[in-house]
């Protein structure tokens, strides 16, 4: 049987195979934890970029965009409290010379424990079936109340050494716990350190302490010191949110994840300004409205949880994560954050300018509350290949390898391909083509026999086939194949527009 690992191992290779994802500086052996999409997974990115912004910004009147410049004046990050409280806490074993987060050490226990929780709840639904009561279970069963308690007690104890900046602490929860190190299995641990996550460089021709500047570790701020420009020149009336997507940049320490977690990342992030006393009320809000979002790919429910926060960050009163079930167990994939009114008031602070809005039905001025959503695009992007990626056993002992990327995200929609090299069919072949591509992102394909064409794009993800024979010559007619059902049906080419336009129609999503 496959364990996650080997799943991931598969995804990973896969990627690399068919033009998704390659390591960055391949021919220099690579650059740990950065990657560069290729030419099916530069196209998927697109795709996911596009839906986030057609639900987030063009279905929303009071929500517009925002394109702000990497760099920034160093003193945003000051502002921000970036410069003094953006670390990680991070521990060494002294045998392997690996370096680690001690909360993710700490969160990969608690998980091992849950996954016990999540045992005896399945060996109850096998014994049970329909009569089998969750919630109750959950409420009185021994074992699930004694792990349960387990995790509490290591979620308490995490958030008061977090919490009280006790790094000592840490180390001490780590060691009673029994954490080994993944690579080498040693318990023998350095203290807990604190450290910075942003990168910085020079900025100009003199390398001093003024010319000091970062790399966002975020992309938020850049929409917090434009908020007023775009509030002004927008005429925007509270509440109202702007969109951006963008690069962002951490030196964490990373965990062989794949693009999970890496040193260069794409954020698409909304941050919603509304009125003091009002925020709980739009946090709650967002929170059903992005796992709606992300329920709308045609992923399994199950598959997505939602996870509040131990330890709040410095700026929030409410945060949580929405969780995907990724090969490396639940992680984080989305975080949805009530900010307050801390970014507003502290670029108010630190840059003498007022970032005060009028409320004409208030009739009084005040620094607005912010609820921000943001997801990961390169988490979003490994969700949908997680989810997409099967092995399945056909008829005759054959087996294909199939991604089933929801069909409005899939990098190639449409393959045209001709029975033969000859006869005129690739001429008619492109004829479709010609008429196809400005619509969809298409691929002629007329190497090998239908077969083995099929299989390779059923491993790309592509939703449809459409193959160009001899009869098509006599009456106009082709026939389309399903990559998922795998069942082809006859029809005139003058239909396939239509068709199509029907299968890619994305309003039924966006509703």
């Amino acid at each position: 049987m496959a364990t996650n690992e080997d799943n991931l191992k598969k995804i990973i290779a896969h990627s690399k195979e068919y033009g998704f994802v390659f390591q960055s500086s391949e021919i220099y052996d690579g650059l740990s934890a950065v990657y560069d999409y290729g030419q099916l997974g530069s196209e998927l990115k697109k795709n996911i970029k596009e839906y986030w912004w057609k639900a987030m910004v063009q279905m929303h009147e009071n929500i517009v965009g925002l394109d702000a410049a990497i760099f920034m004046h160093p003193e945003t990050w000051k502002a921000s409290g970036h410069i003094d409280a953006f670390n990680d806490p991070l521990i060494d074993n002294k045998d392997s010379k690996k370096r680690y987060r001690a909360d993710v050490l700490i969160e990969e226990y608690i998980e091992k424990i849950r996954l016990k929780i999540q045992k005896d709840v399945d060996k109850g639904i096998q014994r049970f079936g329909a009569d089998f009561d969750e919630t109750q279970f959950r409420a009185t069963n021994p074992n699930v109340l004694r792990n349960q308690a387990k995790i509490d007690e290591i979620h308490l104890r995490f958030k008061v050494a977090m919490d009280e900046e006790d790094m000592p602490a840490i180390k001490v929860l780590i060691e009673e716990l029994g954490i080994a190190c993944p690579l080498s299995g040693s318990k023998n641990w350095t203290d807990v350190k604190q450290f910075n996550l942003m990168f910085s460089t020079e900025i100009g021709s003199v390398a001093d302490a003024a010319s000091t500047i970062y790399l966002r570790p975020e992309t938020a701020q850049g929409i917090f010191v434009n908020y007023l420009n775009v509030q002004k020149t927008g005429r925007m009336k509270i509440p109202f949110g702007i969109a951006q997507i963008g690069k962002a940049f951490r030196n964490e320490i990373v965990a062989r994840q794949f693009i999970f977690r890496m040193r260069e990342f794409e954020q698409m992030e909304m941050q919603f300004f509304v009125r003091p006393g009002e925020e709980m009320k739009w946090y709650e809000y967002w929170k059903k409205e992005r796992i709606k979002w992300h329920q709308s790919l045609g992923i399994a429910v199950e598959n997505y949880r939602f996870h509040d926060h131990i330890k709040l960050a410095h700026y929030a009163n409410a945060a949580c994560d929405i969780e995907f079930n990724f090969p490396m167990g639940f992680k984080e994939l989305e975080g949805i954050h009530s900010r307050t009114d801390f970014d507003l008031k502290q670029h108010e602070k630190h840059s003498g300018k007022k970032l005060q809005y009028f409320d004409p039905e208030l009739n009084e001025s005040y620094v607005p509350f912010v609820v921000e959503t943001s997801v990961g695009l390169d988490r979003t992007f490994l969700s949908i290949l997680s989810a997409a990626y099967q092995e399945e056993k056909l008829e005759g002992d054959s087996e294909r390898t199939v991604l089933k990327i929801p069909g409005f995200l899939a990098p190639v929609k449409i393959a045209i391909m001709p029975l033969t090299r000859k006869d005129g069919l690739p001429e008619k072949a492109r004829e479709i083509l010609d008429v196809l591509k400005f619509d969809y992102n298409c691929q002629y394909d007329e190497k090998d026999s239908p077969g083995k064409r099929y299989r390779r794009q059923d491993a790309i993800g592509t939703p449809y086939c459409i193959m160009v024979d001899h009869q098509t010559l006599e009456d106009n007619s082709v026939t389309i194949r399903d990559r998922d059902s795998m069942e082809q049906e006859r029809v005139n080419v003058s239909q396939l527009e239509t068709i199509f336009r029907d299968k890619f129609d994305i309003r039924k999503r966006l509703k």
